[in-house]
Protein backbone atom coordinates (compact mmCIF):
# COMPACT_ATOMS: atom_id res chain seq x y z
CA UNK A 1 0.00 0.00 0.00
CA UNK A 2 1.65 3.42 -1.07
CA UNK A 3 1.76 6.50 1.09
CA UNK A 4 1.15 9.26 -0.94
CA UNK A 5 2.38 11.47 2.54
CA UNK A 6 6.41 12.68 3.16
CA UNK A 7 8.00 11.38 6.65
CA UNK A 8 6.76 15.49 7.73
CA UNK A 9 3.40 14.67 6.52
CA UNK A 10 3.34 11.46 8.29
CA UNK A 11 3.89 13.82 11.89
CA UNK A 12 1.24 16.19 10.06
CA UNK A 13 -1.31 13.44 9.95
CA UNK A 14 -0.85 12.06 13.36
CA UNK A 15 -0.93 15.51 15.16
CA UNK A 16 -3.97 16.70 12.70
CA UNK A 17 -5.59 13.86 14.65
CA UNK A 18 -4.88 14.35 17.83
CA UNK A 19 -5.62 18.31 17.47
CA UNK A 20 -8.89 17.50 16.49
CA UNK A 21 -9.19 15.25 19.16
CA UNK A 22 -9.01 17.05 21.76
CA UNK A 23 -10.74 19.98 20.58
CA UNK A 24 -13.65 17.98 19.78
CA UNK A 25 -12.82 15.96 23.30
CA UNK A 26 -12.90 19.31 24.66
CA UNK A 27 -16.05 20.95 23.08
CA UNK A 28 -18.39 18.07 24.09
CA UNK A 29 -17.61 17.76 27.73
CA UNK A 30 -19.60 20.01 30.02
CA UNK A 31 -16.34 20.94 32.17
CA UNK A 32 -15.67 24.34 30.78
CA UNK A 33 -17.10 26.19 33.95
CA UNK A 34 -16.96 24.95 37.67
CA UNK A 35 -18.74 26.10 40.60
CA UNK A 36 -21.40 24.95 42.94
CA UNK A 37 -24.83 25.62 44.25
CA UNK A 38 -26.33 24.41 46.92
CA UNK A 39 -23.20 22.95 48.48
CA UNK A 40 -22.87 20.41 45.02
CA UNK A 41 -20.73 20.98 42.70
CA UNK A 42 -21.96 22.53 39.34
CA UNK A 43 -20.25 22.42 35.56
CA UNK A 44 -21.00 24.00 32.26
CA UNK A 45 -20.12 23.33 28.67
CA UNK A 46 -21.00 25.79 25.74
CA UNK A 47 -24.27 23.63 25.32
CA UNK A 48 -24.20 20.91 28.28
CA UNK A 49 -24.22 21.27 32.02
CA UNK A 50 -23.72 19.06 35.12
CA UNK A 51 -25.87 19.16 38.39
CA UNK A 52 -29.05 21.71 38.20
CA UNK A 53 -31.78 22.80 40.04
CA UNK A 54 -35.42 20.92 40.04
CA UNK A 55 -38.35 20.67 41.96
CA UNK A 56 -39.38 17.99 44.68
CA UNK A 57 -42.83 18.07 45.02
CA UNK A 58 -42.55 14.96 47.66
CA UNK A 59 -40.82 17.55 49.96
CA UNK A 60 -41.73 21.00 48.37
CA UNK A 61 -37.82 21.84 48.13
CA UNK A 62 -35.84 22.62 45.34
CA UNK A 63 -33.25 20.01 45.11
CA UNK A 64 -29.90 19.72 43.06
CA UNK A 65 -30.16 16.98 40.52
CA UNK A 66 -26.49 15.25 39.82
CA UNK A 67 -26.75 14.19 36.30
CA UNK A 68 -24.99 15.43 32.99
CA UNK A 69 -27.00 16.60 29.71
CA UNK A 70 -28.34 18.61 26.96
CA UNK A 71 -30.15 21.87 27.66
CA UNK A 72 -33.65 21.47 25.95
CA UNK A 73 -33.60 23.07 23.29
CA UNK A 74 -30.83 25.43 21.24
CA UNK A 75 -33.02 28.54 23.17
CA UNK A 76 -32.35 27.24 26.45
CA UNK A 77 -28.83 27.82 26.52
CA UNK A 78 -28.55 30.42 29.10
CA UNK A 79 -26.99 33.36 27.09
CA UNK A 80 -26.90 34.51 23.38
CA UNK A 81 -23.00 34.07 23.14
CA UNK A 82 -22.77 30.35 24.38
CA UNK A 83 -25.12 29.54 21.20
CA UNK A 84 -22.44 31.65 19.07
CA UNK A 85 -20.19 29.98 20.44
CA UNK A 86 -21.65 26.27 20.09
CA UNK A 87 -22.05 26.88 16.53
CA UNK A 88 -18.58 28.29 15.67
CA UNK A 89 -16.49 25.88 17.41
CA UNK A 90 -18.91 23.24 16.13
CA UNK A 91 -18.23 24.07 12.81
CA UNK A 92 -14.57 24.54 13.70
CA UNK A 93 -14.06 21.18 15.22
CA UNK A 94 -15.88 19.64 12.16
CA UNK A 95 -13.25 21.32 10.08
CA UNK A 96 -10.57 19.66 11.69
CA UNK A 97 -12.12 16.53 11.71
CA UNK A 98 -12.42 16.77 8.01
CA UNK A 99 -9.09 17.40 7.47
CA UNK A 100 -7.76 14.79 10.21
CA UNK A 101 -9.39 11.95 8.69
CA UNK A 102 -8.39 13.12 5.21
CA UNK A 103 -4.51 13.17 6.26
CA UNK A 104 -5.19 9.87 7.50
CA UNK A 105 -6.22 8.53 4.56
CA UNK A 106 -3.30 9.62 2.97
CA UNK A 107 -1.05 6.98 4.53
CA UNK A 108 -3.14 4.24 2.48
CA UNK A 109 -4.15 6.23 -0.51
CA UNK A 110 -1.53 7.04 -3.23
CA UNK A 111 -1.77 10.70 -4.77
CA UNK A 112 -4.38 11.54 -2.30
CA UNK A 113 -2.25 14.46 -1.02
CA UNK A 114 0.01 16.47 -3.02
CA UNK A 115 1.28 19.61 -2.25
CA UNK A 116 -1.05 21.95 -3.78
CA UNK A 117 -3.65 19.33 -1.13
CA UNK A 118 -1.57 19.44 1.65
CA UNK A 119 -1.88 23.78 1.46
CA UNK A 120 -5.12 23.53 1.12
CA UNK A 121 -5.81 20.95 3.55
CA UNK A 122 -3.19 23.74 5.51
CA UNK A 123 -5.58 26.23 5.41
CA UNK A 124 -9.03 24.75 6.04
CA UNK A 125 -7.43 23.89 9.39
CA UNK A 126 -6.09 27.57 9.65
CA UNK A 127 -9.74 28.47 9.13
CA UNK A 128 -11.11 25.91 11.44
CA UNK A 129 -8.54 26.17 14.32
CA UNK A 130 -9.81 30.38 13.83
CA UNK A 131 -13.55 29.32 14.44
CA UNK A 132 -12.65 27.38 17.62
CA UNK A 133 -9.88 30.44 18.55
CA UNK A 134 -13.13 32.72 18.08
CA UNK A 135 -15.50 30.45 20.19
CA UNK A 136 -13.18 30.25 23.51
CA UNK A 137 -12.59 34.22 23.25
CA UNK A 138 -16.78 34.64 22.82
CA UNK A 139 -17.31 32.09 25.70
CA UNK A 140 -16.78 34.59 29.03
CA UNK A 141 -19.24 37.07 27.59
CA UNK A 142 -21.57 34.19 28.95
CA UNK A 143 -20.35 34.84 32.37
CA UNK A 144 -23.38 37.37 33.32
CA UNK A 145 -26.44 34.65 32.71
CA UNK A 146 -29.11 34.16 35.60
CA UNK A 147 -27.55 30.47 35.94
CA UNK A 148 -24.00 31.25 35.94
CA UNK A 149 -24.70 33.79 38.74
CA UNK A 150 -26.32 31.32 40.72
CA UNK A 151 -23.82 28.97 40.30
CA UNK A 152 -20.57 31.93 41.06
CA UNK A 153 -21.81 32.96 44.18
CA UNK A 154 -23.78 35.93 42.17
CA UNK A 155 -20.09 37.49 41.43
CA UNK A 156 -19.14 36.51 38.25
CA UNK A 157 -20.11 39.00 34.98
CA UNK A 158 -18.55 39.14 31.60
CA UNK A 159 -14.88 38.03 31.64
CA UNK A 160 -14.74 37.94 35.65
CA UNK A 161 -15.75 34.03 37.56
CA UNK A 162 -16.61 35.39 41.09
CA UNK A 163 -16.18 32.09 42.78
CA UNK A 164 -15.93 29.67 39.87
CA UNK A 165 -13.13 28.38 37.69
CA UNK A 166 -12.54 27.67 34.63
CA UNK A 167 -11.95 23.95 33.62
CA UNK A 168 -10.28 21.36 32.05
CA UNK A 169 -12.11 21.03 29.23
CA UNK A 170 -11.84 24.97 28.20
CA UNK A 171 -7.97 24.38 27.97
CA UNK A 172 -8.20 21.25 25.76
CA UNK A 173 -10.41 22.65 23.24
CA UNK A 174 -8.09 25.72 23.08
CA UNK A 175 -5.07 23.69 23.23
CA UNK A 176 -6.31 21.62 20.40
CA UNK A 177 -6.73 24.56 18.56
CA UNK A 178 -3.45 26.46 19.16
CA UNK A 179 -1.76 23.53 18.02
CA UNK A 180 -3.52 22.99 15.06
CA UNK A 181 -3.26 26.84 14.23
CA UNK A 182 0.70 27.12 14.69
CA UNK A 183 1.96 23.50 13.61
CA UNK A 184 -0.52 21.65 11.77
CA UNK A 185 -1.05 24.47 9.26
CA UNK A 186 2.78 25.17 9.08
CA UNK A 187 3.63 21.60 8.87
CA UNK A 188 0.82 20.93 5.99
CA UNK A 189 3.00 22.67 3.45
CA UNK A 190 5.42 19.74 3.63
CA UNK A 191 2.65 16.92 3.89
CA UNK A 192 2.76 15.83 0.23
CA UNK A 193 4.71 14.12 -2.17
CA UNK A 194 5.04 16.05 -5.61
CA UNK A 195 3.04 14.30 -8.13
CA UNK A 196 4.43 12.39 -10.93
CA UNK A 197 4.36 14.19 -14.31
CA UNK A 198 3.30 11.92 -16.49
CA UNK A 199 4.02 11.92 -20.07
CA UNK A 200 0.35 12.42 -21.56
Amino acid sequence: MASSLTYAGVVWALLSFLCAAASCVGFFMPYWLLGSQMGKPVSFGTFRRCSYPVRDEARQATVMLEQCGRYASFQGIPSLEWRICTVVIGVGCGLLLLVALTALLGFCVSDLISRTIGRVAGGIQFVGALLIGSGCALYPLGWDSDEVRQTCSNRSNQFELGSCEIGWAFYCTGAGAAAAMMLCTWMACFAGKRQKQYPY
